[in-house]
């Protein structure tokens, strides 16, 4: 199987020490297995992610999805000469969650050029569906560079 992402040598905990001063760490998001075309990631349920009914909060699954899919694209563009930028994120809450830990997996649904789209499917410890989601990447050139197209 080809390996997916152009930073051969990224690591869990390579991501998880650029996630200092993030919402990622604030919310305690961790990158837990990097495979040749995915990445999983955990985040408790708890205090920080939860709304006023106990449950986990909408939108804390958005962001643990936002952040699997835009590391993912981080890993595959050429960091030296351009970035990524979420354009566009939906998610679907099929099961509800009150304590524990949900694990998001990030596989690719394109890899184009200019755009991303990223499957994120987020489980709890039973392996149980609670979200799915679909992120949408922006790739950019950084200021003077241009986009190389993809062989």
């Amino acid at each position: 199987m080809n390996i997916l992402w152009k930073s051969r040598n990224a690591s869990a905990e390579i991501i998880n020490s650029i996630s200092v001063n993030t919402m990622a760490e604030f919310l305690e998001i961790k990158f837990t297995e990097i495979g040749p075309d995915f990445l999983k990631v955990t985040m408790p349920v708890g205090p920080k992610t939860c709304q006023p009914y106990g449950l986990l909060h909408g939108g804390a699954s958005a962001v643990l999805a936002e952040t699997a899919g835009s590391v993912a694209s981080w890993l595959v563009i050429d960091a030296d000469h351009q970035i990524c930028v979420g354009i566009e994120i939906n998610c679907n809450h099929v099961r509800a969650k009150k304590s524990g830990i949900v694990t998001a997996t990030v596989t690719p649904l394109h890899i184009g050029s200019t755009t991303h789209v990223w499957d994120i499917k987020i489980r709890d410890e039973q392996e149980n569906l609670v979200c799915v989601s679909r992120l949408t990447v922006a790739v950019r050139n950084k200021k003077g560079q241009k986009i190389q197209e993809n062989a």
